[in-house]
């Protein structure tokens, strides 16, 4: 299996990609709300299918990142909402299926490379 200083990949995209919410919550660049909103919902969908290729089964990852895509979207498109709000729905969601979906997905395995038994001469 794939581990990245012992934890699995999906498990770093979907922390990264709460950390990227927190520094639009935090305002940093001074995006304003329509730009907080893609940079929050683009960069939710990328990490996530990310995140769904390097995990089986896929659904469970896909379902995660399009939930937290499509309520990063409606947030900050479909209600207006400051920045703060969308980063923090983001956020929020993220975190909240991570913890419910995690016991259900593994990453993929990593396949072997074919190593010589004995030395060759």
């Amino acid at each position: 299996m794939i581990r990245i200083w012992g934890r699995e990949p999906a498990l770093w995209l979907n922390s990264l990609a709460g950390v990227l919410g927190l520094a639009v919550t935090f305002n940093v660049g001074g995006l304003d709300a329509e730009e907080a909103g893609w940079i929050v919902a683009g960069c939710s969908a990328v990490l996530g299918a990310i995140a769904a290729a390097l995990t089986r089964p896929i659904a469970v990852q896909a379902f995660t990142t399009a939930v937290a895509t499509i309520a990063s979207g409606v947030a900050a498109f479909g209600y207006e909402a400051a920045p703060t709000h969308v980063a923090a729905i983001n956020g929020f969601v993220l975190a909240v299926l991570m913890f419910v979906t995690r016991g259900q997905v593994t990453p993929v395995p990593v396949p072997a490379v074919n190593k010589p038994t004995s030395p060759v001469v």
